[in-house]
């Protein structure tokens, strides 16, 4: 193969599946794990910072669970397709006529289930036409009627062999309770799951989101801290991230190799994070196409500079940047701080300090944008990852 021809392996994109998932070994054993429950007990939550790969591990659990016999069903749980009890409903229902559809009822228990039938005998595919009907026809509130159609819906999945059906969905952090509006479309989901899961109804759920998703479900139900197993993607070690860079050359058949220093290079400086392996490398091979020796570091952390981190930074305030910068400079920027860490040393860098309260509800304000995370002991976190590295850098551009 000509070197010009050839296509580059490394795929950075967003949800894009690497040509070799690395590291991620510990996680499928989880899932494999919650496979095996008969009745369940335990849901999974898959949670991290963007870029570790949360959508990538996601899609490849499927084809796990469809060879155990599972159903599998989901998409991206958007603003707009949770905002309300109705919107969640249409959802669900959504989802599963897409396994459903091709199940055929008689119109003898269409009539039952007080549906205007031909007196003849006629067949009707368990669509979403009929699963909405009988979710409108069906008395009480949202969460009944959900309730009705899922146990409908599972007298008749349960005949096709299957251990059960999981409900897998993407960007879960975007489910919220609206009180103001009296609008709690989370905790239904939650009282959905709990209540046909008691009836010892194989449905599970899978939920992948930013690391703001597992304290949002416990906040709106206690009980969602017993309902789920935990599991944190964090960045790839050493070793799998060196298997990351050096496996898509391998398995493509690239003409070219990536020498040992590069390797060494990209490992330090994507810092193990998937996403930012897959882009330094599509960017360093792409420069070793056209006779470059070394990784060109300069150049690829301006490029990723401007297209991962510069639109989450031009998001905030111009206060809030001052707040960001702060912390960036705290030793323990890349983990975890505290409130007090952060008033302490704006007092030591700032002719206008911050007090607590301003740092608390600015720490409050940036979470709800994605920047940082409160974990479940009190501290926070960055939720973009190297993000305290990109504004060190921004501080050195200005200073």
């Amino acid at each position: 193969m000509e070197v010009n021809n050839f296509e580059n392996p490394f795929r950075p994109g967003a949800g894009h599946k690497p040509p070799f998932l690395a590291g991620r070994e510990k996680e499928n054993a989880e899932f494999n794990k919650l496979l095996t429950q008969k009745i369940i007990f335990e849901n999974m939550v898959l949670t991290g910072l963007r870029g570790v790969g949360k959508t990538v591990l996601l899609d490849t659990l499927k084809p796990v669970a469809l060879r155990n016999e599972w159903l599998w069903v989901g998409t991206d749980l958007s603003e707009s397709a949770t905002i309300t009890e109705e919107s969640i409903a249409v959802r669900l229902l959504t989802d599963i006529s897409a396994v459903t559809s091709g199940i055929v009822i008689g119109s003898e228990e269409i009539r039952k289930i007080g549906f205007n039938a031909e007196q003849v005998e006629i067949e009707y595919n368990l669509n979403y036409e009929v699963l909405h009907n009988l979710y409108g026809h069906t008395p009480g509130l949202v969460l009944d009627k959900l309730k009705f159609v899922l146990e409908f819906v599972w007298t008749h999945v349960s005949k096709l062999n299957k251990k059960g059906l999981i409900f897998a969905y993407d960007e879960a952090q975007n489910l919220a309770d609206h009180a103001l509006k009296e609008h709690y479309p989370l905790s239904l989901l939650l009282d959905l799951f709990q209540s046909i899961q008691k009836k010892e109804i194989p449905f599970m759920l899978v939920l992948t989101g930013l690391p703001t998703l597992f304290p949002k479900l416990v906040e709106a139900r206690t009980f969602a801290e017993r309902m789920f197993r935990v599991v944190f993607l964090d960045k790839l070690n050493e070793q799998a991230s060196r298997e990351a860079i050096v496996k898509p050359i391998e398995v493509s058949g690239c003409p070219i190799t990536m020498p040992e220093e590069s390797i060494k290079t990209i490992i330090r400086i994507s810092a193990g994070y998937p996403y930012f392996i897959q882009f330094i490398c599509r960017e360093a091979y792409d420069a070793f196409l056209q006779g470059q020796e070394a990784v060109p570091v300069e150049a690829i952390m301006r490029k990723l500079d401007s297209d991962f981190f510069a639109g989450r930074w031009g998001r905030a305030t111009d206060r809030q940047r001052e707040l960001l910068s702060v912390i960036s400079q705290l030793e323990s920027h890349d983990s975890e701080f505290t409130v007090q860490e952060v008033v302490d040393l704006s007092k030591e860098r700032l002719a206008k300090p911050f007090s607590s309260s301003h740092v608390n509800q600015m720490l409050n304000s940036l979470s709800s944008s994605g920047l940082v995370y409160k974990n479940r002991y009190g501290k926070y976190s960055f939720a973009v990852p190297l993000l305290g590295e990109y504004i060190r850098r921004q501080l050195g551009a200005i200073n």
